[in-house]
């Protein structure tokens, strides 16, 4: 319908223009009609013209339509006051086309935009780079596991961490490693590889999976802790029994016969039952004592000023380091840190802390004790530091004092650090340790935020 108007009207323009020329090819030889030449030479002008710009009209707008459309730029508007209409419904057709464009344009930035923010909401890391290792997407938890502020190109890391480098480029698709980014995270490395466009982009996940270990390791360690003193009760119960037992009898058979007190024999046969009856209690009571770390009441968590609560451990253990010559100094920072926590729980915590930090230091000269807070906001979590300026922890026990049952103490039962690591576990938090031989030892109480 618009074809055959516009063909009728590019007709009838050129039947005007072949009629207006053949009146000046009438006129022209006529010398008296150069006036009527003048004016038909102006109309002919202008005829040209209007043929010309009725011809490219189309073509204009057609070339403005596929610009908009090369360049995305769905602001152009055509104008559809033509009086041609024609021209007005082909205006028409290309605005409510753009309109079209314009609309899958916001669906598609909107949609964007979306998983934009669920990418970045996860707790799962998430990085895609291509093989030259330029990152095309990182969200907010891989740069937290990762301990980084930003990434572009993987060859920011050559400096700082060429390890992490190689990993991420060598990692092969649907291969998965393991990483340790720092004492609170070790994190699990997966990758897999899509081509888009042409180009091979490498994804890879990222997973702090530090908690789920160490949830396993306790788990494991409180089941054999748990058969083991179950096991060791039931054979020395009955052992403990039969001694006291047999003690008694030996005693009354003593008194009896009282020339037996004298008698050597009678003498060595009681103190060897006395000893086994010792021995039996004491490793009764050693076994007892793990009852704690299989039976750790679920944490009531609370808001909790962390500077009050230091300051009341402080007091508590005022009166053993004015004896031992130990001082004992506190810095919190922020000073109205308050900590989601359980209060009696994690003063378990730092007693235990402070105490061996205590015994480590007794006799050295300038002995220091010191407690100071931070808040990571970048890794979203707050961390209590105990630190002791003692001879440090061997590199071999550092690797074991978190385990149950070791101790390096004569008298120690292995419990105290181990039950504390679980309590800031069951904090969603970690307990670690960093030490050098000379150095002293600092211990890290890290919550999550």
């Amino acid at each position: 319908m618009h074809l055959r108007t516009f063909a009728f009207g590019l007709v009838f323009r050129i039947l005007f223009l072949i009629l207006l020329i053949g009146v000046m090819a009438w006129a022209f030889p006529q010398p008296k009609q150069w006036m009527l030449l003048v004016v038909l030479g102006i109309i002919l002008i202008w005829r040209v013209v209007n043929l010309y710009n009725y011809v490219n009209i189309t073509n204009r707008k057609l070339v403005r339509f596929l610009e908009s459309v090369r360049y995305d730029d769905f602001s152009v508007r055509f104008s559809a006051n033509q009086s041609d209409s024609t021209f007005r419904e082909l205006s028409k057709q290309f605005n409510e086309v753009l309109d079209a464009f314009r609309q899958v344009r916001a669906d598609k930035e909107a949609n964007s935009q979306y998983l934009q923010t669920i990418v970045q909401h996860v707790n799962t890391g998430l990085i895609a780079f291509d093989e030259s290792g330029r990152v095309e997407l990182i969200n907010n938890a891989a740069l937290r596991l990762l301990g980084l502020y930003r990434l572009k190109v993987l060859k920011d890391l050559q400096e700082d961490n060429p390890e992490l480098q190689a990993l991420l480029q060598n990692l092969s698709s649907g291969g998965s490693v393991l990483y340790q980014a720092a004492v609170d995270r070790q994190l699990s490395i997966t990758g897999t590889a899509i081509r888009m466009r042409g180009k091979l982009i490498k994804l890879v996940a990222i997973q702090n999976i530090q908690s789920e270990l160490e949830n396993k390791e306790l788990e494991a360690w409180q089941n054999l802790t748990r058969v083991l003193r179950h096991e060791i009760m039931n054979s020395v119960t009955p052992i403990a029994s039969l001694v006291s037992t047999m003690r008694d009898i030996v005693q009354q058979e003593m008194e009896e016969t009282g020339h037996a007190a004298s008698n050597e024999t009678w003498q060595d046969l009681n103190e060897a039952l006395e000893v086994v009856e010792n021995r039996t209690n004491g490793l009764m009571n050693f076994v007892n004592a793990y009852r704690t770390f299989t039976s750790i009441p679920k944490p009531i968590l609370n808001p909790v000023l962390v500077l009050p609560l230091v300051q009341r451990i402080a007091s508590l253990f005022a009166p053993t380091l004015r004896e031992k010559g130990i001082q004992l100094t506190w810095d919190i920072q922020p000073a109205d840190l308050r900590l989601l926590l359980d209060q009696d729980q994690i003063e378990m915590v730092l007693i235990n802390l402070i105490k061996n930090a205590v015994e480590i230091l007794e006799g050295r000269p300038n002995a220091c004790i010191e407690i100071k807070s931070f808040v990571d906001q970048t890794a979203q979590k707050a961390v209590l530091e105990v630190c002791d300026n003692g001879p440090g922890i061997e590199p071999n026990a550092l690797e074991q004092i978190f385990i149950p049952f070791f101790t390096t103490k004569e008298d120690g039962t292995g419990v105290g650090l181990s039950l504390s690591r679980q309590i800031l576990q069951m904090h969603s938090g970690v307990l670690s340790v960093e030490s050098q031989l000379g150095h002293g030892a600092r211990f890290s109480l890290i919550f999550r935020l």
